[in-house]
């Protein structure tokens, strides 16, 4: 017990002397935060496109094709679930039986 105590202050004076801030790293991190907020501040000169097609609605068809994807894309997620969930549940009972 007093060894690990022992340990434990050896340990807590190595970290303590071990961490100075008193380098130049640490002013240069502030001036390379304040550059990039600086550039961040600077006026946008770039102007906005126009995009014809934001505002196109899909036909049925290609909206029934998105709809069939999407709707196997789901059901594939769900049946990696429930393989994923049958999987642990054997997992469980075979550390129960043990």
């Amino acid at each position: 017990m007093k060894f690990r105590i022992a340990a434990a202050a050896t340990a807590s004076l190595v970290l303590a002397a071990c961490g100075s801030a008193d380098d130049a790293s640490t002013e240069a991190e502030a001036d390379t935060v304040e550059v990039a907020a600086d550039e961040a501040m600077e006026p946008v000169t770039d102007e906005p496109v126009a995009d014809p097609d934001a505002n196109v609605v899909a036909d049925d068809a290609q909206a029934e094709a998105a709809a069939e994807v999407e709707a196997a894309s789901v059901e594939a997620a769900g049946d990696n679930a429930a393989a994923t969930a049958e999987a642990a549940m054997d997992a469980m009972a075979e550390e129960s039986a043990e």
